[in-house]
């Protein structure tokens, strides 16, 4: 029996343009429909997470505006990330608690694509700023004398804004080219946000040119900015063990694995869900794996960078004795 929360009158959602070819007027997003005795509990867990991402990620970028000794280029990366954590997860997140709240998952066209435009451009975003942030460390630890130059106000700068924008143009073709689709009397998205793989399982005909396309361009915006991270580190890694005390080791180490740990905790599951062939038996998966990439990593970004950054820890005893003595 269907909940309903995708009970519609779903033969005025559509506009005809052909033999059993349709331009949907609007979406439903099944999102956890098929569990409708749980949608409470996950509305309070889901509220509660939200209000840790912004708290936490709040908190980073406060700290590294206040505090003078914050004031270096890699915290100014890490103040950037937290807040492109705040866009990203409030692209999908909020749109999410209402359906929850209202057991509706009705999602306007315009919306739906105005919604994956924003996804896939944060998702741009955050895969070139890891990159750059691991080219940071690599400046730092393999160039020290040289990083003041190299790592200036400016070319900081300049790499922040340009991994904002290089991915603009590439997102919004990718979300036309997807929504120009033709889609089969079907308008109900089995995911709690509109994307890419989910709205290609309702399109008709021979999609495979355009399944080509996504793959190559999920390839290009995942996969190279991971092979430069990965470069980065392993340079990165040869120039820590010639380091010749333990000491200077460790200090090297522990500015590069709060990074590392963010790397692959985005990367592992965003890689899975975008490169992986198409089926439609794992569609509890991929939500899983969706709500890892989109929710839980911006959620752990800050107590990473915080439990592990021994700056941080005390800019933020800092900042809260100050709070108290007010």
């Amino acid at each position: 029996m269907q909940s309903k929360y995708v009970n519609l009158q779903r033969a005025n959602k559509f506009k005809i343009t052909g033999t059993n070819l349709t331009v949907p007027i609007e979406f439903v997003l099944l999102g956890f429909s098929d569990i409708p005795q749980l949608h409470w509990l996950l509305f309070g867990i889901f509220l509660f997470i939200y209000i840790i991402i912004l708290l936490g990620n709040g908190i980073i970028i406060l700290i590294t505006r206040v505090e003078p000794t914050l004031q270096t280029p890699m915290y100014f990366f890490i103040s950037n990330f937290s807040f492109l954590e705040i866009c990203y997860v409030s692209v999908t997140l909020p749109r999410m608690l209402m359906d929850l709240f209202t057991l509706k998952g009705n999602i306007s066209f315009l919306a739906c694509a105005t919604q994956m435009c924003l996804f896939l451009i944060l998702g741009a975003t955050e895969c070139f700023l890891l990159a750059v942030m691991a080219y940071d460390r690599y400046v730092a630890i393999c160039n020290p004398l040289l990083y003041p130059v190299v790592m200036s106000p400016k070319v900081c700068t300049q790499l922040v804004v340009g991994s904002w924008v290089i991915g603009i143009p590439v997102q919004v073709g990718q979300t036309y080219q997807i929504l120009s689709l033709p889609f089969c009397e079907s308008n109900q998205i089995n995911h709690f946000f509109c994307d890419i793989p989910p709205l290609l399982k309702l399109a008709c005909g021979n999609i495979a040119v355009n399944e080509i396309v996504v793959f190559i361009f999920a390839v290009l915006i995942v996969t190279v900015p991971f092979m430069l991270i990965l470069a980065s580190y392993s340079r990165i890694i040869s120039t820590i063990l010639k380091l010749p005390s333990n000491t200077g080791r460790t200090k090297a180490f522990s500015t590069c694995s709060s990074h590392l740990i963010v790397v692959f905790l985005f990367y592992g599951s965003a890689s899975i869900t975008y490169l992986k062939p198409k089926s439609n038996k794992y569609e509890g998966t991929d939500k899983l794996l969706s709500l890892f990439y989109t929710i839980l990593t911006p959620m752990f970004n800050p107590l990473i960078y915080s439990l592990r950054n021994k700056d941080v820890t005390g800019a933020l005893r800092k900042l809260f004795t100050r709070l108290l003595a007010l």
